[in-house]
């Protein structure tokens, strides 16, 4: 999909918020609301929207510990690359998953409770998988910025 300026003046205005009115977004940029309304069902179509969520705040709901965690495997073959993916998929604790090129295969975003708990996750997780070469743990001391915008 080509994505022109009234599509990006949309997006631009959804990624600062989901519930702006077609009517204000429309009124600003030019366009109907049924317009806009147009637009951005199409670009839910065609995936450029891919999701309208809430953004929760972790320490609200008692996962205040955030943890990045880089894995190493063995040897990078594509089937157990593929059952990595899908297993992190299926964690609610990893909030978000990086395959990545250089020393390391995945970066890991963990959300949880404490230490402990992220210990468990170690175990259960990372320790019993025997394709894991090594991982290295880093501990978010304060998220400064986290952002979902893309500048455009």
């Amino acid at each position: 999909m080509i994505l022109d300026g009234f599509d990006l003046a949309i997006l631009r205005y959804l990624q600062k918020n989901i519930r702006h009115s077609a009517e204000l977004i429309g009124a600003d940029i030019g366009l109907s609301a049924t317009a806009v309304q147009r637009r951005i069902r199409k670009l839910r179509d065609e995936g450029v929207i891919r999701a309208e969520v809430a953004i929760v705040s972790p320490q609200a709901v008692g996962y205040p510990l955030t943890v990045m965690v880089e894995v190493a495997f063995k040897k990078g073959l594509g089937d157990i690359i593929d059952n990595f993916k899908q297993d992190m998929q299926a964690l609610t604790e990893v909030q978000q998953c990086f395959y990545l090129a250089g020393e390391f295969d995945f970066m890991l975003i963990v959300q949880t409770t404490d230490m402990a708990a992220y210990e468990r996750f170690t175990r259960a997780v990372l320790f019993i998988n025997e394709n894991i070469l090594k991982f290295r743990t880093t501990v978010v001391m304060d998220t400064v910025k986290q952002s979902y915008s893309l500048p455009i």
